[in-house]
């Protein structure tokens, strides 16, 4: 039987093409037979974020002062129009917590009828900026002043409702409900506090719930639990308490004609527009990276202008129907896609369920207490305060406009404090543009200049005043703290460096905190690639040209005057963790790949010449593998070692506190920390030939496996475990040969003299021949008929051999749950494993879809 042909046929993919019966493979579909289908994961996503919405948006109309069906009926268009219209397929649109403030304040001064005709005016003008493609420059608006104006809306919004789970009746404005607190304390009501008390902590507990029953429980969203909990609660212990009150659907308020002054109208209308247009992008983005990290990704991103088209359509049918202001939610859309949806038909079901339950679960609705609902919003509102946004502007030193905007929001309003934001961070831009500081101190013999903030033409003659004052000949530091340098001050600080480089003295560009920054590497040692292997590497040939075949490259010298506009002797921020070594013209080499055969000898190159030179010296290696070895040592101690020293130091003082067991082949072909994209720190490794992990008690005289593995999971408390194989794995070749009892050379597609394929061929008991015998129970699952086939999402495997190492990966997986540490720690929930498969030729990852179901998919990981 040939290799390409799969070994068994009974367990096809489902999703295999069909066979054609009587028409052509392109031609059209018979009539008739095209019938509308809903994915299982769609509808029991739409159940899920139905759950969530119901008790949302009750709670958001209470906390708006708005009749409570326009919450519902806000949620229903939201799902349907917003969902079948916008260019985010799995973002949720409904009433929203960032318009609360924005829309109760227009019912104070407008009236409920006029604020739907303003709702039905700021959709229409969303209409009109997303057919004009204006969605990206609405995100040009800087984030700090984005999350500024959310932080705000949710310091307003939890005074608000804090006022009603104490019992009591909101102000008219969030100043107002602060200042009104201390009097609420003092006229608490005994029943509802008790009740939002309940409410905040089932919201907060229960997402932290352990062990097989908090994920069982967690099945339930925490806001329809909380709320139901409440609920029950209530009817036992408090039945006299304030529940929400559904009106008939015959008094149901339509919109009128606006009335009021023209100027305020506009602004109320451009503010809706603004606050629900900011949302609904910013959720957009934000459901797109959590697409783009679930397994199988297409990595398609959304049309914002589309969605901002949606939202306008939704917002206009929202507001002729008399419903709350619609906007893309961040925390539906968040659901939406942790449950599993995989197209728009779950938020457009998720509006038909929201219709059904307007119409037909009034009476359930009506047991729901006002504080319960009361509590969840305000719950909402607190979380849009977001530390990580906080602690994000404050790294890049834009916490003023931060603060700003929320104090002006809070204080005044949403669009004024808009203005507030957006006038501080210009006049914050502006002040870091023209100053700099520039100061010059001796330590130490050593004399050096910091350079606090941007340095620019303007800052050119403070610059070469402070530079003239180091003497000729000495020590200098000169420490960027700026993001940015012009050309006139590069030229300035590039030609100083020079001039006093030949008059003896010394130069060394820091960044901020004094972190040194690497010099440009010159063709000396640039010739080879990053990641190449030593074999194809001809830096040893030039080195022959000069004179000198075993020393390593000289360090680079001064750079080339005018080169751009990085710091002179410096490289672009984060270029050198992106490579230690950089780029440069790919030498082909004439000698072969390497294969499978250097896993008998992972660290060294297979030499070019079978005549060693004579003469050994201590000082020189001769051999082509110790020069090629001494070279690379020497290449990191000069490129490398300045850069990541700081990192190793940490590491060093507080030890290794690695998030991850990576358990692969031993194959020279897989660099982990490549592959990976980790550092230092990072990964706990373990390889062995075949990526075996022996079950426990097999491995007779070894255990190194099951002791690397106690000790990751017991010791480290590493948070997850994956067991990685690849393509072309020379142990799994070389199970299926000795199985089919042809194992030669020939017969091993990436096997050499010294391969496991040679090894295996001879009747001896050797070391490697008795740890292949780990792989039996993998080439038992791949021939047995009570197991689904291991496979690529989308394709059939290649081969026999790509089969069994797809097939190796689950079976290793199964052989983890057996050992006690593994099984102790799954078992409580703060342990994950995961299956990766990387096709070395195709440099592609995939990763196995659901590691605990066994479902043998492995889907392609997308490019973030």
């Amino acid at each position: 039987m040939p290799a390409c042909i799969p070994t068994r046929t009974q367990n096809v993919p489902s999703d295999s093409s069909p066979p054609n019966r009587g028409r052509p493979s392109h031609g059209p579909p018979p009539r008739g037979r095209r019938r509308f289908r809903i994915p299982g994961a769609d509808l029991s996503a739409s159940i899920t974020v139905f759950l969530i919405a119901v008790p949302m948006s009750l709670g958001l109309a209470v906390a708006i002062g708005a009749p409570l069906e326009a919450g519902l009926l806000a949620a229903a268009v939201g799902g349907i129009v917003a969902g079948l219209l916008g260019g985010s397929a799995l973002q949720v649109s409904g009433p929203s917590a960032g318009l609360t403030v924005v829309t109760a304040g227009l019912i104070q001064d407008y009236g409920w009828r006029t604020t739907c005709a303003i709702t039905v005016g700021a959709g229409l003008l969303q209409l009109l900026l997303g057919s004009l493609r204006a969605a990206r420059s609405a995100l040009a608006v800087s984030p700090a002043i984005v999350h500024g104006t959310l932080a705000g809306i949710g310091v307003a919004i939890a005074l608000a409702q804090l006022h009603i789970v104490l019992g009591g009746t909101p102000q008219s404005s969030a100043v107002a409900n602060a200042l009104a607190l201390p009097g609420q304390f003092g006229r608490v009501a005994p029943a509802a506090p008790l009740i939002g008390l309940l409410t905040i902590a089932v919201l907060v507990l229960w997402p932290r719930i352990p062990g097989r029953t908090g994920r069982a429980l967690r099945r339930i969203p925490a806001a329809l639990a909380s709320v139901a909990a409440a609920t029950a609660l209530a009817a036992v212990a408090a039945p006299g308490i304030a529940r929400v009150e559904l009106p008939s659907w015959s008094a149901h308020a339509l919109p009128e004609l606006p009335h009021g002054p023209v100027l305020g109208l506009l602004g109320a209308v451009f503010t809706v527009m603004l606050v629900a247009s900011l949302e609904s992008l910013l959720s957009a983005v934000a459901v797109d990276k959590l697409t783009a990290d679930r397994p199988g990704a297409t990595g398609r991103r959304a049309d914002l202008d589309r969605e901002l088209r949606g939202q306008g359509v939704a917002n206009t049918v929202s507001g002729l129907l008399g419903g709350l202001p619609v906007s893309g939610g961040a925390v539906r859309g968040t659901a939406n896609v942790r449950a599993g949806a995989t197209s728009r038909a779950s938020t457009v079901l998720h509006g038909v369920w929201m219709l059904l339950a307007a119409g037909l679960l009034v009476g359930v609705l009506e047991w729901m207490p006002l504080a319960a609902l009361a509590a969840l919003v305000m719950v909402v509102g607190l979380q849009m305060v977001n530390y990580a946004h906080i602690r994000n502007v404050h790294k890049h030193r834009e916490f003023l406009a931060y603060g700003a905007t929320v104090a002006g929001v809070v204080g005044f309003g949403v669009l004024e404090g808009v203005a507030v934001g957006i006038a501080v961070a210009v006049g914050v831009a502006l002040h870091r543009l023209a100053r700099t500081r520039i100061t010059l101190h001796e330590d130490d013999g050593v004399h050096l200049l910091r350079a606090r903030g941007q340095l620019t033409f303007l800052a050119v003659p403070r610059l070469s005043r402070t530079l003239g004052q180091i003497p000729s000949g000495a020590d200098a530091v000169v420490e960027l703290d700026g993001s940015f340098m012009d050309h006139a001050a590069y030229e300035t600080l590039q030609h100083w460096q020079e001039a006093h480089v030949v008059q003896g003295g010394t130069v060394d560009v820091t960044g901020r905190g004094g972190s040194r920054i690497a010099e440009p590497a010159t063709a000396t040692h640039t010739c080879c690639r990053p990641w190449t292997p030593w074999r194809n590497h001809h830096c040893e040939d030039r080195a022959l040209d000069s004179g000198s075949p075993e020393s390593p490259s000289p360090v680079a010298g001064p750079p080339e005057p005018g080169s751009g506009a990085t710091p002179p002797g410096a490289t672009p921020p984060g270029a050198a963790s992106r490579s230690a070594t950089p780029p440069a013209t790919e030498h082909r080499a004439t000698t072969p790949e390497k294969t499978m055969s250097d896993i008998t000898t992972p660290h060294a190159p297979a030499p070019r010449s079978t005549s060693p030179q004579s003469g050994p010296s201590a000082a020189t290696p001769q051999r082509p593998g110790s020069r090629q070895l001494a070279s690379g040592l020497s290449s990191f101690q000069r490129d490398t070692a300045p850069l990541v020293r700081d990192e190793l130091a940490r590491l060093a003082r507080e030890g290794q506190q690695p998030s991850q067991l990576f358990l692969t082949c031993a194959d020279s072909r897989l660099v982990t920390s490549m592959i990976t994209s980790s550092g230092p720190g990072d990964l706990f490794t373990v390889r062995n030939v075949g990526n075996f992990v022996p079950l426990p008690g097999a491995e007779a005289s070894d255990d190194s496996v099951a002791a690397a593995i106690e000790y990751a999971v017991d010791i480290l408390r590493v948070e997850s475990i994956t067991v990685c194989g690849h393509s072309g794995c020379g142990a799994m070749t070389a199970l299926l040969s000795d199985a089919d009892g042809a194992a030669t050379p020939a017969t091993v597609p990436d096997a050499t003299p010294t391969a496991v394929g040679t090894s295996t061929s001879t009747t001896a008991n050797t070391p490697l021949k008795r740890w292949l015998r780990h792989g039996q129970p993998s080439l038992d699952r791949m021939r047995s008929r009570r197991h689904s086939w291991a496979r690529i999402s989308g394709r059939m495997p290649a081969d026999e051999v790509e089969q069994l190492c797809l097939t190796n990966v689950i079976q290793q997986l199964e052989h983890l749950r057996a050992h006690e540490s593994v099984a102790r720690r799954l078992a409580d929930g703060s342990l994950e494993l995961h299956g990766m498969y990387f096709h070395v030729g195709e440099a592609q990852a995939y990763l196995l879809t659901d590691a605990l179901e066994q479902d043998g998919v492995f889907a392609q990981v997308a490019p973030a």
